[in-house]
């Protein structure tokens, strides 16, 4: 049995016959007819009875058609708390990002969303690669992932929004002798040591895209994902390393250049599954990711 089916044999035993039933619920007699067969059919005993040239309800009907009631109002009230769940405007909503994501995007939410009648916010770091990014969706209830310009989309299973693309910098310490021109190529940078990601992470095709137009192959030195790391390790001398410009903490000894003659750039994108939008609270968390984004696109973005 199902609620239809129920609703049916309890709208039959209010109205009295199979066509004022129909009537009421918009539907031709043949359909309600159908359903009570389907609905007897679940029940070892009859449920209806021929009165003349009216279906009647028995007494099991009639005793089913009471407990009908007690299953619609308990469905009632499950929807209206499913209702009053989906808007409620503080509720909790679940955000993980990598790194350098959450370090910028993190702060901007709390100051954004602070006081009451916000969402209460849950934050998580999940440094991964790139691949394992859409998966995080299953447990977070939005999810800040990067990938290259041109890589790969993301699974069409998830819902995918762009929040920024961001440049690509050459970070080298201040007083080293590149950083007096405004544009490094590949050609210059290419018999230097290096920094990078490890394996599977998105900066490593652009590394590569620098060696493959410079013609040779880049002596990497290290392999860090954390850019505050890099950002130490080359401000003592250890290597170049490619940083994002917006979102890359600053320090006080390091400064970025373009890089020319290569594509890079990395999009931040924000993953979610798409009924995790039915809820106002991750809506509203959407939209201060949105405000967030245009706030740090606005920002100063000369190159340091």
């Amino acid at each position: 049995m199902d609620e239809r089916q129920l609703r049916i044999l309890r709208e039959l035993g209010e109205l009295g016959s199979v066509s004022a039933v129909a009537e009421a619920l918009h539907v031709t007699p043949s359909a309600i007819s159908q359903q009570l067969r389907l609905l007897q059919r679940s029940i070892p005993v009859p449920l209806t009875e021929r009165a003349g040239r009216r279906v009647v309800l028995t007494e099991a009907g009639q005793a089913l058609a009471r407990a009908a009631i007690e299953v619609e109002t308990a469905l009632a009230r499950a929807r209206h708390t499913v209702t009053d769940f989906a808007e409620q405007p503080d509720g909790d909503v679940s955000l993980a990002a990598f790194h350098s994501a959450g370090s910028t995007f993190f702060p901007l939410l709390l100051r954004g969303l602070a006081g009451p009648g916000n969402p209460r916010l849950s934050f998580a770091d999940q440094d991964v690669a790139q691949d394992r990014f859409p998966a995080l969706t299953r447990d977070h209830d939005l999810v800040l992932a990067h990938r290259l310009d041109h890589a790969l989309p993301w699974p069409r299973t998830i819902t995918a929004e762009t929040l920024l693309r961001e440049p690509l910098d050459v970070a080298l310490p201040a007083d080293h002798p590149l950083a007096s021109r405004a544009v490094l190529f590949p050609r210059d940078v290419a018999d230097q040591p290096w920094i990078t990601v490890h394996d599977g992470f998105p900066l490593l095709s652009s590394i590569e895209a620098v060696a493959s137009v410079a013609g040779r192959r880049l002596d990497i030195v290290h392999r860090i994902n954390e850019f505050t790391v890099a950002a130490e390790v080359v401000a003592a001398g250890g290597g170049l390393a490619l940083m994002p410009r917006w979102t890359a903490r600053a320090h006080p000894d390091l400064v970025l250049r373009p890089l020319g003659d290569v594509h890079a750039l990395r999009h931040i994108d924000v993953l979610h599954r798409p009924e995790r939008t039915a809820r106002r609270a991750v809506r509203t968390v959407l939209a201060e990711l949105r405000r967030a984004a245009a706030e740090i696109q606005g920002r100063d973005t000369a190159v340091r």
